[in-house]
């Protein structure tokens, strides 16, 4: 429920709009999806060989310090607290907010950012209440949100073509640029984003080292069948030039399969789907700023646990307000592509860890990922072909730069630390 909770999010009911218009043409456009899908098992596979290893809270954080060393750790928790998580919550909570707001006040957009920044605040509450409220209220948006996917490629099996439009747009043609390509990518991996995040609270699963890598390697697995099927229905209800200019994609998919009632009942799955993201994502992400402040790298008091309810409430707390600072301050796509900027170069080095864990005579995980090394391989190269097309294009290259310098930004911090 954690992985497929924590990766269907946002993502897939508002991000094939940008991967259109990057990628104008059917066939690029479900390709980049699949692409995307093996690119996440891939590093799924190999992080449950090193979660399984290495079962503590803090997940990639403890990857990174333990294969490359405190600095590299220390720098992914910099990014995490300044950018990559508060990004994250923004963006989830921005598509929560259009979907309501479409759903019960159509004319007051301009409520959206008010609307994401109350989200975050009333989930990181239930957070800090307690993680058995949190992660039962995952079980059931998980499901609502996974039942909601299946209904559009159901209805689209059963009525796309009766009720698709008598004079589709003609279809593109052109040459798509690997450039192109490397920055769709960027999107969908925003789609697929959570793989990772039940590492995350490694330290508080039960039987983690057979746990972990069943459950990255079938929930990743469950999330990639969706949405390749969810994007083959978009792709068979509506033309490209359609879905370029939908935000809301799947509510105009559900609009015109079966009419108003479809837009109600799919936007009152994406409220949910994308408020179980959010409530994952400050069940999850916060121990790492917990995990850190443990090791003396951020403040001692962030790693304080609450006396009633025994959760992490200061570090919880602080992920919320930095929250909702990005959500009043930036659209989704700018939300969405910092964080996967800042993510990205921290999935690699954490897939990559493997490489020096292995040579150490104590490293005995309890699973080996298939196909090493070159499933990991893979998926470090497919990274930096990524990176190399955001800087690349003129339209993201200093978007990127900024992104990257300001991960780059925690190395005086890490020091003043160490002496401290």
């Amino acid at each position: 429920m954690v992985v497929v909770g924590t990766t269907i999010g946002s993502g897939i009911f508002r991000s094939p709009a940008a991967i259109a218009n990057r990628l104008p043409t059917p066939t690029a456009f479900i390709a980049v999806w699949i692409v995307g899908g093996i690119l996440a098992l891939c590093g799924a596979l190999t992080l449950a060989e090193v979660a399984s290893a290495l079962p503590r809270t803090g997940g990639i954080y403890v990857m990174l310090r333990e294969g490359w060393g405190e600095l590299v750790g220390f720098l992914f928790g910099w990014s995490e607290l300044v950018m990559i998580r508060a990004a994250a919550l923004g963006a989830v909570a921005t598509t929560f907010a259009e979907y309501a707001i479409r759903l019960v006040a159509p004319t007051h957009v301009s409520a959206v950012h008010y609307l994401a920044a109350v989200a975050i605040i009333v989930f990181a509450a239930l957070n800090i209440v307690g993680v058995k409220w949190s992660t039962m209220f995952l079980g059931w948006t998980t499901i609502a949100k996974y039942g909601a996917l299946v209904f559009i490629v159901g209805a689209a099996v059963i009525l796309g073509s009766p009720t698709a439009p008598s004079a589709p747009s003609p279809v593109p043609t052109g040459t798509i640029s690997a450039s192109a390509f490397g920055i769709a990518l960027v999107a969908v991996l925003w789609a697929y984003d959570g793989w990772a995040d039940l590492s995350f609270i490694a330290g508080e699963v039960t039987t983690p080292e057979t746990t972990l890598p069943r459950a990255l390697i079938y929930g990743t697995l469950a999330v990639i069948a969706i949405y390749v099927a969810a994007n083959l229905a978009y792709i068979t209800v509506l033309p490209v030039s359609r879905i370029q200019a939908s935000p809301l994609v799947a509510a105009d998919v559900a609009q015109q399969l079966v009419g108003g009632w479809g837009v109600s009942f799919v936007s009152i799955a994406v409220v949910l789907a994308t408020i179980g993201t959010l409530n994952a994502s400050l069940l999850t992400t916060p121990r790492i700023f917990f995990a850190m402040a443990d090791d003396g790298l951020l403040f001692r008091a962030i790693a304080a646990v609450h006396p009633k309810y025994q959760t992490p409430y200061r570090a919880i707390g602080l992920s919320a307000a930095l929250g909702v600072a990005f959500v009043l301050a930036r659209t989704f796509d700018q939300l969405a592509d910092t964080f996967i900027t800042a993510i990205v170069p921290f999935y690699a080095l954490a897939v990559a860890s493997i490489f020096p864990l292995r040579r150490r005579a104590a490293y005995q995980p309890p699973f080996r990922v298939p196909g090493y090394p070159v499933v990991p391989l893979l998926f470090v190269l497919a990274t930096l072909y990524i990176l190399g097309s955001a800087v690349a294009d003129p339209r993201t290259r200093w978007g990127t730069l900024a992104v990257l310098g300001g991960a780059l930004a925690g190395i005086p911090v890490y020091f003043v630390a160490r002496r401290r």
